[in-house]
């Protein structure tokens, strides 16, 4: 039984849409590592002499950094959302999440965070990163989901508060004197998030 093939300069429509999968998979396989995560992590010697230890995602495609901080009790993790101009820090001693507006022209960008994998940790004597400085407000979020997928999936189910920048300078000494939680990343930029959250 004699099969109709037809062919074009040797190749039969076969052999060309088989030739379609492959490119199609290269191309997505380029694409999905130009778009990948990157991933930073950071040890630190606290002066306290205990060690803590952070780990950054980066999703470029959404523009997003998840943060974690593995400190015991004193852990957080956050989301660094670029896009909405957000980020979001859940304290787990406190069991509660703030939401803050970010300023752009102070944090370090994506690109700067991607970066910071191969940069060594502070020596001794340097200067100390950037930092801002946040009170927590007394206003309570009702819908943490109107931030999106990823703040709303770190914030479902605890309590979650505004807070705002202060402005004008702070001594990072006085900090914890002042309750105020540690929510930076490690030798590259500090976050202090102030005041007490009522119900905790």
């Amino acid at each position: 039984m004699l099969h109709n093939v037809q062919k074009f300069h040797g190749f039969t429509l076969h052999d060309l849409s088989l030739f379609q999968i492959i490119i199609g998979a290269l191309l997505g396989l380029c694409l999905t590592q130009a778009l990948a995560d990157d991933s930073v992590n950071e040890n630190n010697q606290g002066n306290d002499g205990g060690n803590s230890h952070q780990n950054v995602n980066i999703n470029n495609q959404d523009h997003i950094a998840n943060i974690n901080s593995y400190n015991g009790w004193k852990g957080w993790a956050a989301v660094w959302d670029y896009s909405k101009e957000l980020f979001t820090t859940r304290l787990f001693n406190k069991r509660a999440c703030i939401v803050a507006k970010m300023n752009k022209d102070a944090f370090p960008s994506l690109e700067k965070l991607s970066k910071f994998k191969d940069q060594k940790v502070r020596v001794k004597g340097t200067p100390p990163p950037p930092f801002l400085r946040f009170s927590i407000t007394k206003t309570r979020v009702r819908n943490v989901a109107q931030f999106g997928r990823s703040i709303g999936n770190l914030c479902k189910g605890v309590p979650t508060y505004y807070a705002q920048q202060d402005q004008g300078e702070h001594f990072s000494l006085l900090f914890e004197s002042q309750g105020c939680a540690d929510a930076g990343i490690l030798g590259l930029f500090g976050i202090y998030l102030c005041g007490n959250i009522s119900g905790c």
